[in-house]
């Protein structure tokens, strides 16, 4: 059992990471904004020079910006092919700006043993270089399979920010492209679970899937149009977690439910199963 849950409290010395607009437009379009080229809605994150709208950031963005390998490093050896992106909560402090770049400092806040695999949490924040005040925190939840089963304590299970039994309040059907993940795949997440059949195979799938992070992405989109009239400086906080895979292509469909914090939600795929769950966001 190659992980070592003793890792937990363990904390990354900062890294910089910088971004520039072409960076966050590319981001933009590889969560599947600017299928519509005449929605204006969506002009602002895919374009830097459209006559009267000013470029800004999807909050999205924010989970591809710091970086946990130092983090993931300390935990241990384990094969890559077996790892799961399980959840993603992104805290915003404030709206992201076109460009800048931020110093972001990684911690293992948590290793649950599952059993038949062990979750590992990362819980980074990061703060704007240019006046050092938070921008964002982003915790993620990694599921390793074949890691557990040292005996260590499960953890919190079962689901959270269960939606109301009635109609969701708003139903946003979205559609990825097939070639979506070799487009997203340029934002930073390199993994081949993603773009190479051999390396998919190996982790159990018949082709590569969609990661899981721009089905994030295309839900974030849905939630910022109808929670907050498409203003990114409005998005506070949006969790989920991932309970099945994305194939390129496939149609989603966001249901989401408004609350007096902002709405909680899940995403379903191309044919009615749900893909993310757990779903909450808070908005000003």
């Amino acid at each position: 059992m190659p992980i070592n849950p003793d890792a937990v409290g363990t904390t990354s010395e900062p890294a910089e990471t910088s971004w520039t607009s072409r960076d966050a437009l590319l981001y933009a379009v590889g969560v599947g904004a600017g299928q519509d080229p005449l929605d204006r809605a969506e002009l602002p994150f895919v374009t830097e020079n459209s006559i009267d709208v000013e470029q800004r950031v999807l909050p999205t963005f924010a989970v591809v910006l710091p970086s946990v390998a130092a983090a993931f490093g300390s935990i241990g050896t384990f094969n890559p092919a077996m790892l799961v992106h399980g959840e993603e909560r992104i805290v915003l402090h404030r709206e992201i700006p076109v460009a800048g770049a931020v110093s972001t400092t990684a911690e293992i806040s948590a290793i649950w043993d599952k059993g038949k695999g062990a979750v590992v949490e990362i819980t980074s924040r990061s703060h704007l270089v240019a006046d050092g005040e938070p921008l964002f925190d982003v915790v993620m939840a990694a599921f390793i399979r074949g890691e557990g089963g040292w005996g260590g304590e499960r953890g919190p299970s079962g689901p959270r920010n269960e939606p109301p039994e009635r109609a969701a309040d708003a139903s946003v059907r979205l559609t990825t492209r097939p070639e979506q993940a070799f487009l997203y795949r340029l934002s930073g997440d390199r993994n081949p679970l993603h773009s190479d059949p051999s390396f998919a195979a190996l982790a159990g799938f018949d082709r590569p899937i969609l990661h899981g992070l721009c089905t994030y992405g295309f839900t974030g989109r849905a939630l910022l149009r109808e929670l907050c009239d498409a203003d990114p400086a409005r998005l506070r906080s949006v969790e989920g977690r991932f309970s099945s895979p994305v194939f390129p292509g496939e149609e989603l469909t966001v249901e989401i439910w408004r609350t007096d914090a902002g709405g909680v939600f899940r995403t379903l795929g191309g044919d009615g199963r749900v893909v993310l769950d757990s779903g909450a966001c808070t908005v000003d």
